[in-house]
């Protein structure tokens, strides 16, 4: 690790020779351009970086990570900056590369069912460039608007969808990437058959300290034939953890099982004005999908598994109208919950499905105890939970109860047999809590892969490990 004065001078010396590779709107070193990536959306952090590079091929990516292994200086990949974890934060005395021009579908093959992609593109622009031909890209983070595949890449991200389709690494067959030295490799194939080592399984989640992808090769899906959605209104959270617990055992498996409680209602409701029943204490939201066949007999069945777990309240979508306005709700939550607090956290713990009441009520208790509200919003088919901790950072101490609130929901998730982690990533929030979860000999594990890839420690310093 280089000391502050050796950092700036490393610095400097790289500035010069990236400002000889890209124009100065393509090189950004004033401070007020450099402060718009002083964050990414978990902005209770914020570090101005030396420089942010925003390239425009993929030549250049891998020149500017060149030039800052010849002058051991640290880089960090972005792409929309919605990491909600700290993964895309800035080092200091570090260059950013911003992705977000690499923006090109290279290749889509509908017979083949895959797209070759750049990072920059964005999650939903996928689905909809495939949509002509009946397919779609299934990962659906509620960010899927503005977030990009690269960003994908690095977490892992899930989305509402997963319970049935798996996460970011269940659809990526190929990556193109650029190692920490400047080396490029190319990682997987097309084939569903893999050979050998799963490197696109290693690279995918790694949270970018193993390089930067450049070309991912992502699996397509048909569209299905039909979708059924239903939502559910309860008088309690635990009502809806219980309901979801009879959905599984009943042997169906949705697409998505959702739910909401009340703080995320309201704030939903500000902002989209979808029609939730304000009345509720949490929603469930039910989707199944599939063969037109298949997926009505299955319904018939969930509506009655529904019918018995004592809702106040059930609606059936009655066409894809009324299930895009469903969604429009819960994928807006997180942002929405600004309307009702200046400032929140969010964490990302998962619980074994068994135990979704008992964490619900927990999470609770630790509010009250804290005298904080949570919001939660949470992907209750895997048990990965969401709850948003709200806090005013112009009191004083607010921001450390609310990161304490959230490290106890941490250690909970631990405590129960879960995981730190679902799909934000460890980035900077939860890098006191991997060793929690691993013992000693994992973690030697996991910083040996890390040092054999990037010994100097260039790509995405300080992410994930706390030294």
């Amino acid at each position: 690790m280089t000391e502050r004065g050796e950092g700036v001078a490393a610095s400097r010396e790289c500035l010069e020779e990236l400002a000889r590779l890209l124009p100065p709107g393509r090189l950004l070193a004033d401070p007020a351009q450099r402060a718009v990536y002083a964050s990414d959306a978990l902005t209770a952090y914020q570090v101005r970086p030396a420089a942010v590079t925003v390239p425009r091929t993929q030549d250049e990516v891998v020149e500017i990570v060149r030039a800052c292994a010849r002058h051991g200086v640290p880089f960090v990949a972005r792409g929309s900056g919605t990491s909600l974890s700290g993964g895309s934060l800035p080092v200091e005395d570090g260059i950013v590369i911003a992705l977000n021009r690499l923006d090109r579908v290279v290749r889509l093959d509908p017979e083949e069912g895959l797209a070759v992609v750049e990072p920059g593109v964005l999650n939903l622009d996928l689905s909809k460039v495939a949509a002509p031909f009946g397919l779609y890209y299934a990962p659906d983070p509620s960010s899927q608007q503005i977030c990009t595949i690269g960003g994908n890449i690095a977490f892992s991200a899930g989305g509402a969808h997963c319970l049935k389709y798996g996460m970011t690494s269940n659809h990526v067959l190929a990556i193109k990437a650029v190692l920490p030295d400047g080396e490029v490799v190319q990682l997987g194939g097309e084939s569903l058959e893999s050979v050998g080592p799963d490197l696109v399984g290693l690279f995918t989640g790694s949270e970018g300290l193993f390089g930067i992808a450049l070309e991912i090769t992502v699996r397509l899906l048909r569209k299905p034939e039909r979708y059924r959605t239903i939502l559910a209104a309860y008088p309690s959270l635990g009502a809806a953890g219980d309901a979801v617990a009879s959905v599984v055992a009943a042997g169906l498996l949705p697409a998505a099982i959702e739910i909401m409680d009340a703080l995320a209602i309201e704030a939903a409701e500000a902002a989209v004005h979808v029609g939730y029943p304000r009345d509720a204490a949490a929603l469930l939201i039910v989707e199944l999908d599939g063969e037109a066949l298949a997926v009505e007999e299955e319904f018939e069945r969930l509506q009655e598994v529904i019918r018995s777990s004592g809702p106040s309240e059930i609606r059936v979508a009655a066409d894809d109208a009324e299930r895009a306005r469903i969604w429009k709700g819960r994928k807006s939550a997180f942002s929405a919950v600004g309307r009702l607090s200046p400032d929140f956290v969010v964490n990302d713990g998962v619980v074994p499905r068994s135990r979704l009441s008992e964490a619900l009520a927990e999470i609770e208790r630790l509010g009250a105890a804290h005298g904080l509200r949570v919001a939660n919003v949470f992907h209750a088919g895997d048990g990965n939970l969401h709850p948003l901790v709200l806090y005013d950072g112009s009191e004083e101490g607010a921001l450390a109860r609310a990161e304490e609130l959230a490290g106890e929901i941490v250690d909970m998730c631990i405590r129960l047999g879960g995981s730190i982690t679902g799909e934000h990533g460890v980035g900077m929030e939860k890098r006191a809590y991997l060793p929690r979860m691993y013992g000693p000999a994992d973690m030697d594990v996991l910083r040996s892969l890390r040092d054999a890839i990037d010994p100097a420690g260039l790509s995405n310093r300080g992410k994930v490990f706390l030294s």
